[in-house]
């Protein structure tokens, strides 16, 4: 997914201008957020826009999507313009800790930044997106608290214990995992490499553990196509 311009059956991303280029984690999330009865939706830390584009071509729903990276404001206000939903699609260079829209989201989805502190100058520069020194866990579930509605629902995706972690900020500030499931990347991997998490303000008695695999024996898995079957090309 490295090309200049990914194209999915209903839109193109272009990804010349942000570091943060289009990849798998992305298209996870914006295909596993259920989002059938949302109106208002924040993506948090947008990068080409490609999940907000992916929750357009399925919702009716008024769309916010932020990245502090100004390039990768750019490149996801340029994808969503040339979209058949840009009334519908918004782009905001901003932080998240001072975004304040004046208004509640039923769904928030994120892929966020997960690695710690960069070992360099050029890092910190290059790579605002994969770096918790400007977002931390601390601040994500703060500011999703503080954004999402009542009856909200945030999606995000993280490696497993990137995942434990959060999950624990999360539910300090009443934040509560609802869903989850396990991502493998093929069937040869002992371990899950990643984990969807759905979160809400109500705590859950019963979740159920599932994985998805994504290729089997070279071949993508009949789940990840039907998961993505709306979007990929090959599908």
């Amino acid at each position: 997914m490295r090309n200049c311009v990914f194209s999915f059956k209903q839109f193109s991303v272009n990804q010349d201008k942000c570091s943060m280029k289009l990849g798998t984690d992305s298209v996870l999330i914006g295909a596993w957020a259920k989002s059938d009865k949302a109106k208002r939706i924040l993506d948090i830390g947008s990068g080409t826009g490609v999940i907000a584009l992916m929750l357009a071509q399925r919702t009716k729903a008024e769309i916010d999507a932020i990245d502090i990276e100004y390039a990768a404001h750019i490149q996801a206000k340029e994808n969503f313009h040339a979209s058949k939903w840009n009334k519908r699609l918004n782009s905001f260079h901003t932080s998240l800790q001072e975004f304040s829209p004046g208004k509640k989201y039923d769904l928030i989805v994120s892929n966020p930044p997960y690695f710690p502190l960069p070992r360099s100058h050029e890092e910190k520069a290059g790579n605002q997106a994969r770096f918790t020194h400007l977002l931390s866990f601390c601040d994500l579930a703060d500011h999703v608290v503080r954004l999402l509605a009542s009856k909200g629902s945030f999606y995000v995706i993280f490696p497993i214990h990137e995942g434990a972690v959060f999950t624990n900020e999360a539910e300090k500030r009443k934040l509560y995992l609802s869903n989850f499931v396990w991502v493998k990347t093929t069937n040869r991997k002992k371990f899950p490499k990643r984990i969807l998490m759905k979160f809400g303000f109500s705590r859950m008695k019963d979740m159920e553990d599932t994985l998805l695999v994504i290729q089997a024996e070279k071949k993508y898995t009949d789940e990840y196509k039907f998961l993505t079957k709306d979007y990929f090309l090959q599908f």
